[in-house]
């Protein structure tokens, strides 16, 4: 997040830099430029009265030497030219060297012969090596008897240039850097809450809502945002649990009632003849008399394991040593066979109210409802650059990098179509075809809760195929976070905390 405010930032103050440092640059080069267009401007003038003087007087000598001594001094060759172009004054091997690298010097020379005055060269950038050629006439109006022309090498001008330019970003720099010297403390102040809130809702959707957002940090606006925000959640705390403490006292509430309602309707039993309509009343009403009993008894559990909403770390070889004995006397009891097939040392989070519950629930939906003659179950650990995939749609799966471990409880029996798959984890729903046995639609609901609370997912799919060949039984995968097991000092592996 800090990088993602610098990244906005950061550019801005580029830009703005960029927009009072670029025309100053070209003010500085301009400046350096015409200084030095100055300068040249001075030297030629004068020679050029010498050179009226000597040329009038046919005294020549000294102005000859001045210009030696001035190209061999400042390494300009200066030279004085008649109307036919040419040298008559200065070193003529010198400048005839630098007249051959500047096309524009007959231009400058023709105007300086006509009497016109040599305006500034504006090639300053650094990277242009074309030299500076100023051009005086000698003597006035129509009476130009010649010119004096300077080939300056402008490299120690745009050296200098250069060096300016070298100042001004590095006093560019300055502000960026304490840009972002401060932008990176203050942003960190400020969207300290925000992380925090994050986190809050991270946890929230997990299930604790319990967890408080710290309203004593950052801005005053993201302070009021965390208050209203501890403020929401205790309401909304406080709703779910009178919610589920109104399940669960009327749940018992209703248990003793429901219990001598019971006992009464039994007790009628030796009233009533052996033919009649009344002995298949009587059998109606015990019937739904037991089913109210086992929806209480559901919801009362399901308020009670609701509850418990912390996820915990869980060997899966410690959860399946405690119930596949149990598991298998069952299936074997129903005539079914149980094939167990998963790796050892799965580590994984484990739902609040056990996993071995929620698998509990699973194997009896296989033994009850699905008349399979095969129940299989397996898990595999999906690396966490693929565990996104794996979710096939649903809710994402907060794997990180350890990935997941998925479990799946599949039967070769009756199944669920599409359709039916997709409304059976909604709370008292059941097919059709189970309408007469024993249940009340809220097992799968649960489960899907308390593995969502766990960070993962519950999904229903296609199982084994049938024996027959008529389709395919039916298939629940839980699907929860690896939990990596963290190595101790003397080289076993030791459980890790979350």
């Amino acid at each position: 997040m800090h990088r993602r405010l610098l990244a906005v930032l950061v550019p801005l103050a580029v830009l703005l830099v960029a927009a009072l440092g670029v025309p100053l640059s070209v003010t500085v080069a301009e400046r350096e430029m015409q200084e030095t267009y100055v300068d040249r401007l001075n030297d030629v003038g004068r020679f050029a009265s010498l050179a009226e003087t000597a040329l009038s007087t046919r005294r020549t000598e000294a102005l000859q030497q001045e210009l030696a001594h001035y190209h061999e001094l400042y390494g300009i060759p200066a030279a004085v030219i008649d109307v036919s172009g040419t040298v008559l004054l200065g070193p003529a091997d010198a400048y005839q060297e630098a007249a051959r690298a500047e096309p524009a010097l007959p231009r400058i020379v023709t105007a300086a012969l006509a009497g016109a005055r040599s305006e500034p060269s504006w090639e300053w950038a650094p990277w242009d090596d074309s030299a500076l050629v100023v051009a005086e006439p000698v003597g006035r109006d129509s009476e130009v008897v010649g010119t004096v022309v300077t080939i300056s090498d402008l490299s120690r001008t745009r050296h200098r240039i250069l060096v300016r330019w070298a100042q001004l970003a590095g006093l560019g720099l300055l502000p960026l850097v304490a840009l972002v010297a401060v932008a990176w403390p203050v942003s960190a102040w400020v969207l300290r809450p925000v992380r925090e809130l994050d986190a809050a809702s991270s946890r929230i959707s997990r299930g604790d809502l319990t967890i408080r957002a710290d309203a004593e940090a950052g801005p005053v606006e993201l302070r009021r945002l965390a208050e209203s925000f501890n403020t929401m959640m205790d309401a909304v705390e406080n709703a779910v649990q009178r919610q589920r403490a109104f399940v669960s006292d009327a749940s018992h509430q209703l248990r003793n009632p429901l219990t001598s309602l019971r006992l009464a309707v039994e007790s009628l039993e030796p009233h009533l003849r052996a033919s009649g309509d009344g002995r298949q009343v009587y059998d109606m009403a015990v019937d739904e008399l037991k089913a109210m009993q086992r929806m209480l008894n559901s919801l009362q559990a399901s308020a009670r394991m609701e509850s418990i909403r912390t996820a915990s770390p869980v060997d899966l070889d410690a959860v399946l040593a405690t119930r596949v004995n149990r598991w298998q006397a069952l299936t074997a009891t129903a005539g079914q066979t149980l094939a167990v097939d998963v790796p050892p040392g799965l580590r994984l989070l484990e739902p609040p109210g056990g996993l071995g519950s929620v698998l509990d629930e699973l194997i009896s939906n296989a033994l009850r409802l699905s008349d399979a003659g095969v129940v299989e179950v397996t898990a595999e650990v999906v690396p966490g650059d693929v565990a996104g995939a794996e979710g096939g749609g649903g809710a994402e799966v907060r794997g990180g990098a350890g990935g997941v471990v998925t479990i799946v409880v599949r039967d070769d029996g009756q199944g669920l179509d599409a359709s039916e798959r997709a409304q059976a984890l909604r709370r008292f729903w059941r097919s059709p075809r189970h309408q007469n046995v024993p249940g009340t639609g809220l097992g799968l609901a649960i489960c899907a809760d308390l593995v969502g609370a766990a960070g993962g997912e519950l999904r229903l799919e296609e199982g084994l195929p049938r024996p027959d060949g008529s389709g395919h039984g039916f298939a629940a995968v839980v699907v929860l976070p690896v939990v990596p097991q963290v190595t101790s000092p003397s080289g076993t592996p030791a459980p890790s905390r979350t």
